[in-house]
């Protein structure tokens, strides 16, 4: 009975992630602690983020800015490890906190930036890259975060969900490589983060349909909930 919510929540994660771009973790999070508990949840997680975004690019694959992707990646993936290396110092809480409190502040600040019509170049991913790799070391989801900064580069809708996608499928690797060899993602963890990540992977297909009819405006505004559900998540998450 357990796998039959599980499931059903994956597809729908799946489905509003591969939407908007993430938040895909946020909604599934909560459900994986429930059925496996708590240390088994962020791992199992993890196996599914790699698969529903390999599934965002493969849907995607015409839609994506490989040169974006690469930069975001070089500065990302090293990263990735030293904010692993730092998790073990510092109080993850805290820092949950602290960026649901900045996404929830991003919401209003990224409209202001639209309406000015803000632009980075493949220097500010760079730059993004490499903040928000630390970042995915430490905690659990960081796709709320780095969406500010392919928006900004000029990606929307499709080449935006592939291009986000690439560069966070490259960020999860690593991460998920340094669990696996400290012993933190045992073999029934990656069996159950592959079904789950199966049934986001079919969410993705059925994503795809909607942002082909969605207008821009809607596909802002959808971000904009999404950010705000996140960043209320965090807080949540750090208050428990």
């Amino acid at each position: 009975m357990i796998w039959i919510l599980v499931l059903t929540i994956g597809l729908l994660a799946g489905t509003i992630g591969g939407v908007v771009g993430f938040g895909g973790s946020t909604i599934l999070l909560p459900v994986l602690v429930i059925a496996f508990g708590p240390k088994a949840a962020v791992p199992i997680m993890g196996v599914a983020a790699l698969l529903a975004n390999f599934a965002r690019i493969l849907v995607w694959w015409k839609a994506i800015d490989w040169r974006a992707v690469a930069v975001y990646s070089a500065t990302g993936m090293p990263a990735v490890a030293l904010g692993a290396r730092t998790f073990l110092t510092l109080d993850a809480r805290l820092i949950e906190a602290l960026i649901g409190v900045s996404m929830l502040a991003m919401i209003p600040v990224r409209r202001w930036l639209l309406a000015r019509q803000f632009k980075i170049g493949l220097g500010g991913l760079a730059v993004a890259g490499a903040g928000i790799g630390f970042l995915t070391g430490m905690i659990a989801n960081t796709g709320p975060v780095n969406t500010p900064f392919f928006l900004a580069y000029g990606l929307t809708r499709g080449p935006f969900i592939a291009t986000e996608a690439g560069g966070s499928l490259s960020l999860y690797a690593v991460k998920s490589t340094i669990f696996e060899r400290f012993g933190a993602l045992p073999h029934d963890m990656i069996v159950n983060g592959v079904i789950v990540g199966a049934a986001m992977m079919c969410g993705a297909w059925l994503a795809k349909r909607i942002v082909e009819h969605m207008e821009i405006a809607r596909f802002n505004a959808a971000i904009d909930v999404m950010m705000l559900l996140s960043g209320l998540a965090m807080l949540w998450g750090a208050l428990l």
